[in-house]
């Protein structure tokens, strides 16, 4: 596969009064691979997530077939034995899945709050196999089911480390159906700071130790350079995720949600400005990532090393899938799709 691509790609306008958008390149100096096992897997995770209840009804079903996220798996964790490739595969989806439902709706801040307890729950009190019908909730169900698979592969620091950071995502899906709710578009300060977390990506870095096989010990985990290149390539993954699902989002009730209409709201500038805008913030971070890439090459640590690739394969993987899935290119029908 190629290094170093880039990407530029003209997006209709939500409305006929709009001018059509051109998302800014997005420069990946990463490489792009994609695992043997991505048919299967992608065959397979739509069979698990329908089996646990959380496709709702036959739309959502087929939606999610064609949207292929085996490949975004395949992509992202190109390096992973096959049942770990499912595991994270899995896990993807449910977090698809989650956002659609709970996300991506007009459910209210205070009813996500309720549900939280039973996700705290199956996440700190429970292990797999022993929630004696405590758990209604067919997500929170299926997230145990999850954690009893992240403890077969990981051992207790790599779990634990899954668990506070999908804690964090759940709680910061309040703050963000309060946004929805109010219609409050947050300060760029603030919307920094939480989509962090509002983006699950610290949830998927957690399982790259996991999918590697080459555990980072605590002290790697909590190395400075280690924090700091995984807060940049999550800037990365989820900037370049407001630009790509911008068509999707801006005529939808998340719009205040997305990076673009924040920077659009309080810098007062246009939605292209805001795109190239972003589009410089991102490429900045990736610049971080490669300095840091290189600072963190001198401990001589395997498990650091792999980890490093597989942030890097999150950023490659991510821009591949998300310009190949019908998940964001349906939203840009009309002009149709032009990449360079």
């Amino acid at each position: 596969m190629a290094f170093g691509h880039a990407c530029s790609v003209a997006l209709p306008p939500a409305n006929l009064s709009c001018q059509p958008l051109q998302l800014p390149p997005l420069s990946c100096p990463f490489p792009s691979e994609v695992s043997p096992y991505a048919e299967r897997v992608d065959k397979e995770t739509i069979v698990w997530a329908a089996g646990a209840g959380l496709l709702d009804g036959t739309e959502m079903l087929s939606r999610y077939r064609q949207a292929r996220y085996g490949w975004l798996g395949a992509r992202t964790y190109p390096y992973a034995a096959y049942h770990t490739l499912r595991l994270v595969t899995d896990w993807c989806v449910w977090l698809f899945a989650f956002d659609d439902v709970f996300c991506e709706t007009d459910r209210h801040a205070a009813e996500i709050a309720r549900a939280l307890p039973q996700f705290v729950a199956v996440l700190d009190d429970l292990e797999a196999g022993q929630d004696d019908g405590q758990v209604e909730n067919v997500f929170a169900r299926a997230l145990l089911e999850l954690k009893g698979r992240v403890s077969r592969y990981g051992g207790a620091d790599q779990v634990d480390r899954w668990r506070g950071v999908t804690k964090d995502y759940l709680f910061a899906q309040v703050w963000e159906a309060a946004n929805r709710q109010d219609k409050v578009v947050p300060t760029f300060d603030d919307y920094i700071l939480m989509r962090r977390r509002t983006g699950a990506m610290l949830t998927v870095f957690a399982l790259i130790d996991v999918a590697s096989g080459l555990r980072l010990t605590p002290q790697e985990w909590r190395h400075p350079d280690v924090r700091a290149i995984t807060e940049s390539a999550n800037d990365v993954v989820v900037w370049d995720n407001d630009l790509i699902s911008y068509p999707k989002e801006r005529g939808a009730g998340n719009s205040v949600n997305n990076l673009v209409n924040v920077l659009a709201r309080h810098r007062g500038c246009s939605f292209q400005e805001a795109m190239d805008e972003i589009g410089g913030m991102r490429n900045l971070a990736v610049g971080r990532m490669v300095g840091l890439g290189t600072s963190l090459a001198e401990l001589g640590s395997e498990a650091v090393d792999a980890y490093v690739r597989g942030l890097e394969y999150w950023v490659s993987g991510s821009i591949d899938y998300s310009l190949s899935s019908p998940r964001y290119t349906t939203a840009w029908k009309g002009d149709g799709l032009r990449a360079g």
